[in-house]
């Protein structure tokens, strides 16, 4: 089982495909699991890294450590260990607050970023207001998956359940207050940002509406935001072939891998 002992933990990795590197992190109710639909393609033509946070899957947390305020710092560690020095991040909710974090304190060791329903944690009043109206369902599923996919596809949402499952048990107030916290990344510091940048979101995800994800795009230089149909709060989940079109998309214009 691959881990690597990076700050203070034992964090669990696995590496598929070879060529230009990609990392995946996933949100809360996953686990590097999740990516299973974008490993089959990217793996192809990609050298492909997917992880589980500290305290997710396989992965460890030290108690009373920092917890999710580490996340960032972990995948420096990981990619330090892996010997990467740039690649291109793809994240989904939870995962976007790694992702986002990292590109602001690394930008030159990141060569595109993917925010997959999610706003990275961005604390400009302009995106975490829109929030305070935002009341997602309490049931895992509800929060994550369209209504149309629950009932057309049960093998799959059993799946995603099953995913989820082989996480410890956590309330959902561990990950959101990272989402409306006003010191998260702010107006000023998105400005300088010059990694190119893609948003996705699910047209009917109940936790990042369309209209969040706009006022965050707004925020990046040159970003650029698609709106799935038939899609909630797992637009790779659902529908992985539009997810990774998109994804792909970006990485065709994407100049400099090293």
């Amino acid at each position: 089982m691959p881990t690597a002992t990076i700050n203070g933990i034992e964090m669990y990795y696995e590496i598929h495909g070879s060529g230009p590197p990609v990392v995946f992190s996933h949100g809360r109710g996953g686990n590097h699991f999740s990516w299973w639909q974008q490993l089959a393609d990217f793996s192809r033509d990609y050298k492909c890294v997917t992880f589980d946070h500290r305290g997710w899957g396989l992965s460890n947390d030290v108690t009373n450590g920092p917890g999710t305020q580490a996340f960032a710092d972990d995948l420096k560690c990981l990619l330090d260990y892996l010997g990467i020095e740039k690649a291109a991040l793809v994240s989904q909710s939870m995962g976007g607050v790694t992702n986002l974090n990292f590109t602001l304190t690394n930008p030159d060791r990141v060569s595109a970023l993917v925010l997959g329903d999610t706003t990275g944690g961005i604390g400009d009043s302009s995106v975490i207001d829109l929030l305070k109206d935002v009341h997602p369902p309490e049931h895992p599923l509800g929060r994550a998956l369209s209504e149309h996919f629950i009932e057309h596809n049960p093998d799959k949402t059993t799946l995603f359940q099953q995913i989820g499952f082989l996480n410890p048990p956590m309330p959902i107030s561990v990950v959101s207050p990272l989402f409306r916290n006003p010191d998260g990344p702010n107006k000023e510091q998105l400005s300088h940002m010059t990694t190119p940048t893609l948003l996705v979101v699910g047209e009917e995800d109940l936790i990042f509406p369309p209209n969040v994800m706009q006022a965050a795009a707004k925020l990046i230089p040159n970003a650029t935001l698609e709106i799935v149909p038939n899609a909630a709060h797992s637009t790779h989940f659902e529908q992985p072939e539009k997810f990774n079109q998109l994804v792909r998309g970006l990485f065709v214009n994407v100049d400099d891998w090293t």
